[in-house]
């Protein structure tokens, strides 16, 4: 027999969003800000050249400076006051992160619980202005060194590009946490995905364009075209994949009444830690190439260029760090998200247990290990899926917005974006449950 939830879900359609009144207000207020994002995307920086901006930009396109273009929305090519995106707020969550791990009094604030973590999003804050003003001042002092990109050089330039990329970088993640909060979906990862989705058309006219021209092989565009929906395919199959441990409850009794045992599913996602891993390396990429990118055509030696031609993309060092920094945050993302310590005593005090498994540290340790061993698996899917779509962009000169980290963010997204929306649907629905019950009551009475 089919649940409740199920049956709910069943029922779902375009009729039951319209009556939804809670929601309706969420997904206009999404689509509104990200409407804002995109605007901002297209205003530019006082003093651009956008002539010898987009030559430049050209000559240099094919590297990290194109993926930052990538997830940035197409500010970077236009120069515009969104071209940092949120990335400094995502490697400020990052580094945050990281010092909770190993820092004792950001760990303690971390166990407070809503006060403590008020805190720390404090410090990420600050953060992230620390890093969008050295990243912007390194913009600044690049474009003033590419050529006849600024129409007048000089500190008035460097001090209002800095303030402008800046404060675009903070009223974005400003926005980010108003979606989160007050509209429907991850308000960052959506910030991400909207940049990406809005420049897929152009992609895709832009590779047709080169396959009339004779650029690229017919047989190649029907192939990127069979490995994108391979991609979707196995994204969405992945994500769905979970690993569910049987819980089982004994009998107890409350007052007078007997309740039976109950058997229940702890569900473990393959991919619990979902499309961050693949954000958190790709801005950590971005962080010191930043500088690199832009100084590349102005300076043709030294650390710089160094630094360019080895995190150039596709090249091997970055293909390499791009996997290990991937491998390294679905580890340490799915431990921060899930603690089996927690989730072994929370089962515990409700009376539930693993069959075969003695409750408390042993149970901890099992569901660790069991956790471990799929996150290896969902590991080994992210790298994958990031790094073979990459080579074929890198080697054939596809635009990156066909390759395995747009792709995935894209899927990953929509999918919990749709999840969210089912949720509020299904809330509403319950909602018009209990005020039925309640007048049915009250006109018996």
């Amino acid at each position: 027999m089919a649940s409740a939830a199920e049956q709910l879900a069943a029922n779902i359609n375009f009729g039951s969003i319209a009556k939804a009144e809670e929601l309706k207000k969420r997904i206009w207020f999404t689509l509104g800000a990200l409407i804002v994002y995109r605007l901002g995307t297209y205003i530019p920086l006082p003093g651009i050249n956008p002539e010898a901006l987009a030559q430049s930009f050209q000559n240099a396109s094919g590297g990290v400076l194109g993926l930052f273009n990538m997830f940035s929305g197409g500010a970077v090519e236009r120069m515009a006051i969104f071209a940092l995106n949120i990335m400094p707020y995502i490697s400020a969550s990052i580094i945050v992160q990281l010092l909770t791990s190993v820092l004792p009094s950001l760990e303690a604030l971390k166990k407070e619980g809503e006060a403590g973590r008020k805190i720390l999003n404090q410090y990420t804050r600050y953060l992230t202005v620390f890093l969008a003003l050295f990243q912007s001042w390194g913009i600044a002092v690049g474009l003033q060194s590419s050529g006849n990109i600024v129409l007048d050089p000089g500190p008035f330039f460097l001090i209002s590009t800095v303030i402008t990329l800046t404060g675009g970088t903070m009223f974005l993640m400003w926005l980010g946490e108003q979606i989160t909060s007050r509209g429907i979906g991850n308000g960052t990862s959506l910030i991400i995905f909207a940049g990406i989705v809005a420049n897929l058309p152009t992609a895709i006219a832009g590779t047709l364009e080169l396959g009339r021209q004779g650029a690229i092989s017919t047989g190649l565009i029907i192939g990127v075209i069979v490995m994108a929906i391979a991609i979707i395919y196995f994204v969405v199959f992945m994500e769905r994949a979970q690993r569910r441990l049987l819980i089982n409850y004994p009998k107890r009794q409350v007052g007078n009444r007997m309740y039976e045992g109950q058997t229940s599913f702890l569900p473990l996602k393959l991919n619990t830690s979902g499309v961050i891993p693949p954000i958190f390396a790709s801005s950590l990429l971005l962080l010191p190439a930043t500088i690199a990118s832009f100084q590349s055509s102005a300076d043709g030696t030294g650390i710089i260029a160094t630094l360019t031609a080895y995190l150039g993309h596709g090249r091997p060092a970055y293909m390499f760090l791009y996997a290990a920094l991937i491998a390294f945050f679905a580890f340490f993302y799915t431990a921060i998200v899930f603690n089996p310590t927690e989730t072994a005593d929370n089962l515990k005090k409700q009376g539930g247990f693993i069959p075969g498994i003695r409750p408390g540290e042993r149970t901890a340790d099992f569901i660790d290990q069991v956790l471990t061993r799929i996150t290896v698996i969902g590991a080994a899917y992210l790298v994958i899926i990031c790094l073979i779509p990459e080579l074929l962009v890198s080697y054939a000169a596809l635009p990156f917005y066909f390759g395995g980290t747009s792709l995935l963010i894209v899927v990953s997204v929509t999918m919990d974006t749709v999840a969210q929306v089912h949720g509020h649907l299904l809330a509403h629905q319950y909602e018009g449950l209990v005020k039925k019950a309640k007048l049915k009551g009250a006109r018996r009475r």
